[in-house]
């Protein structure tokens, strides 16, 4: 590979992050967070199901600066003498060099690329930092790379589905207004016995003060049985006792 750096590495750098998806530009939450490390392009949730057999790093920001966590970085590559920050609980990475405004330097280690301070014993403050190092003393990057055939996303990573224009949101013309203090809405099915027509709900609702459960596209078929038990939870017209 000599002083060429991988595809992946550079799409780090040139790909633009957190703009919105051209793809899924109607769709909700469609900032490109994802890189995907095998078409070497910036993704968006809503594309992952395209590239769920490619190698696909998160890409967070932290104080307007693109990082990486580091458990999944150095499945890609030696990640030795870069400062690691702390943030929610997970160690990352900043992915491109942070030069400062103000060039002072007094004891202590400095980066070797944009002499930002830094805490002993690191000398690199970025992936960028580290890599223009290699390459300016090393001439190759490759002994610091690693093998890696897979790099899937946190478990916890929201993956939206792919819905429809109308189901877009939870609520529907016919649906009841839910309290935040609410159970969360869940999914559900079902079938039509006459016409053997298969439908879906975005989720269950519950009207207040009743306490009866409804889904919110069917509320128009409530029975007559449904409302007489709604009515007989409210409290009965208080009457006055007779006057002696």
């Amino acid at each position: 590979m000599g002083g060429q750096k991988p595809a992946w590495l550079e799409a780090l750098y040139l790909q633009k992050f957190f703009a919105p998806c051209s793809i899924h530009d109607a769709a909700k939450k469609n900032e490109k967070n994802i890189c995907c490390l095998d078409c070497c392009t910036s993704i968006c949730p809503h594309c992952v199901l395209s590239h769920r057999s490619h190698r696909l790093l998160q890409i967070r920001r932290y104080v307007y600066h693109e990082v990486v966590r580091l458990e999944d970085l150095e499945k890609l590559m030696d990640c030795s003498n870069i400062q690691a920050y702390t943030i929610n609980a997970a160690k990352v990475l900043f992915i491109k060099k942070r030069p400062q405004n103000r060039q002072f330097k007094g004891s202590g280690n400095y980066c070797t690329s944009c002499d930002r301070s830094l805490q002993e014993p690191f000398i690199h403050c970025s992936l960028g930092c580290k890599v223009e190092f290699v390459l300016k003393h090393y001439y190759d990057i490759s002994p610091f790379l690693r093998m890696c055939k897979t790099l899937q996303l946190s478990p916890d990573f929201f993956i939206p589905q792919d819905i429809g224009d109308d189901e877009m949101t939870n609520e529907t013309p016919r649906s009841t207004v839910v309290d935040s203090s609410d159970e969360p809405l869940s999914s559900c099915s079902g079938s039509s016995g006459s016409d053997n027509m298969s439908f879906s709900c975005t989720g269950f609702v519950r009207k207040k003060r009743s306490g009866l459960y409804v889904c919110g596209r069917l509320a128009n078929k409530i029975t007559e049985e449904d409302m007489a038990t709604s009515m007989s939870r409210r409290k009965r017209v208080p009457h006055r006792s007779p006057l002696c």
